[in-house]
C-alpha cells in the first residue's frame, strides 16, 4: 500500500530531520491509508492530470450553478433544499477530490453520494477545511440521496440536524469557496464580484 502514492523517503543516519512539509505529507498519507481501510476502497495512487483538472473545473462551476438552487428565494422546500445543498457539497467536495488526482471512477465507486466521505477524503489530500459544523452539515446529508422526494415517499424523513436555511446557505458558500481558493477554480468568480 506504501507505494500507491509519493510518500517521503526514510530518513538516512545523518540526515537531516524531516521538513514540516515532508511531516504533513506522511500525516496525509497515514490518514488516506486509515480511509482506504474504513470504507473498503481500493488504494489509489493520485496523479494529477489535465484531464482530471478540466474535470474538476466542470464540477465547481456546477457546484456554483446549484448554488443558485439555495437562494432565499429559489423554489423548494425543506427537503428539496437538503438534497440540492447535497449536490452542492458534492460537487464541490469532488473539484478538489479530482483537482488532487483520484480518477472520476474511482470516486463514483468508493464515495459516490457520501457528502462526509468526500469531506474526510479531501481532508485527508490537503484541503485544510476542519469546520466542525461543516462536517455535521456533511453528516446530515449523507448520502444526499436520502432527501430525494422519491425516497422520502418510501421512508420517514430522517433527521436534518436542526440546521436552518440560513446555516446550510452559509456553510455551503463558505465551502464552494474554499474550494474556489484551494483549486484556483474560485479566481474568475473573484473577477466578476
Amino acid at each position: 500500500m506504501n507505494n500507491l502514492i509519493p510518500i517521503t523517503q526514510p530518513a538516512r543516519i545523518g540526515a537531516p530531520v524531516k521538513t514540516r512539509a515532508a511531516s504533513a505529507a506522511s500525516r496525509r498519507h497515514t490518514a488516506l491509508i486509515a480511509l482506504w481501510r474504513t470504507h473498503h476502497a481500493e488504494p489509489v495512487q493520485l496523479q494529477r492530470t489535465r484531464e482530471g483538472r478540466d474535470l474538476s473545473r466542470a464540477r465547481y462551476r456546477r457546484a456554483e450553478e446549484f448554488m443558485l438552487s439555495l437562494a432565499p428565494e429559489a423554489p423548494g422546500d425543506g427537503p428539496d433544499f437538503l438534497y440540492n445543498a447535497g449536490i452542492v457539497a458534492q460537487l464541490a467536495l469532488s473539484s478538489h477530490l479530482l483537482d488532487v488526482g483520484f480518477p472520476d471512477t474511482w470516486c463514483a465507486r468508493y464515495i459516490g453520494l457520501h457528502v462526509a466521505r468526500s469531506l474526510a477524503y479531501a481532508n485527508a489530500t490537503g484541503f485544510g477545511h476542519d469546520c466542525a459544523e461543516t462536517k455535521r452539515l456533511a453528516d446530515v446529508l449523507t448520502p444526499y440521496w436520502k432527501w430525494n422526494r422519491r425516497s422520502l415517499a418510501d421512508a420517514p424523513r430522517p433527521n436534518d440536524g436542526g440546521f436552518s436555511p440560513d446555516n446550510i446557505r452559509a456553510l455551503s458558500r463558505a465551502l464552494l469557496d474554499h474550494v474556489g481558493q484551494v483549486t484556483g477554480h474560485g479566481q474568475a468568480r473573484r473577477r466578476m464580484t
